[in-house]
């Protein structure tokens, strides 16, 4: 049985790429997949861009008002119904292949990350610390505590345009955490760390546009701004570190005689 695909992307003011996104992400998806858009209150033109598209794989939902992106996703989350579910930005591009290439790495695991090239070029990330290319590294049974250490520090190129879920993982992601007012895609991969139910695919799966409305910050932050972000990620590997016993404790009370 082939696995079916939602894709959930947030908008809000998008319409300088949008179009080229969603065209990219409609060519690469299967006749039975969909496309989960939910627009935070733009008050440009992007709504009126989604409406002209009549693919009935694309359906596409409004927040009364503003929440952020966080948020955004997360409602975009909650309303998947496929297999698998891929995150997406509105300005980037899909690379030919990705759907197959995350679906395959999730045969044997729940999460997949995958790496990035940047647009126009399909040049490397630059790492924020080193300065060298950016990229995945060899993950082994799924997680490892170096691979927290590396997130925790800034040095583990997670984004949510490059994931892919399987749908009953989402039962660990979500609701995201209260405290959690950025970066819900460090929050998944530290779900999946945690777990040891993440995948790394050392090839490129998104062709990135840098641009000054990126909600991921393309430089380094201040100290203190960065301070508080790894605070917050120490509180995320908690709670997942939390989820993750419960969800162990309650499958082994299912299994017991």
């Amino acid at each position: 049985m082939t696995e079916t695909v939602c894709v959930c992307m947030a908008t809000y003011n998008g319409t300088g790429y949008l179009r080229e996104q969603l065209d990219s992400i409609l060519a690469g998806l299967r006749p039975d997949d969909q496309v989960v858009i939910v627009d935070d209150a733009s008050t440009d033109g992007t709504v009126a861009l989604l409406e002209t598209y009549r693919d009935a794989r694309v359906t596409v939902y409004r927040n009364p008002k503003n929440l952020g992106y966080v948020k955004t996703f997360e409602r975009a989350l909650s309303l998947a119904d496929r297999d698998v579910i891929f995150l997406s930005d509105q300005d980037d591009e899909w690379v030919p292949g990705r759907r197959d290439l995350l679906v395959e790495a999730l045969r044997d695991r729940s999460i997949a990350a995958g790496d990035l090239v940047l647009l126009p070029d399909d040049s490397p990330l630059s790492s924020p610390l080193t300065g060298r290319p950016w990229r995945l590294a060899p993950l082994p049974s799924g997680g490892s505590l170096a691979n927290e250490l590396r997130l925790l520090a800034g040095d583990a190129p997670y984004y949510g345009c490059a994931m892919a879920i399987r749908r009953e993982a989402s039962e660990l992601i979500l609701p995201f955490p209260r405290f959690l007012v950025e970066s819900h895609d460090l929050w998944i991969a530290t779900v999946g760390n945690t777990a040891r139910v993440l995948a790394h695919v050392q090839s490129p799966v998104l062709r990135r546009r840098l641009h000054d409305a990126n909600a991921s910050a393309p430089r380094p932050r201040g100290l203190r701004k960065a301070l508080q972000s790894r605070w917050m990620l120490l509180r995320a590997w908690r709670e997942a570190s939390r989820r993750v016993a419960a969800a162990r404790r309650l499958s082994r009370g299912r299994s017991a005689p």
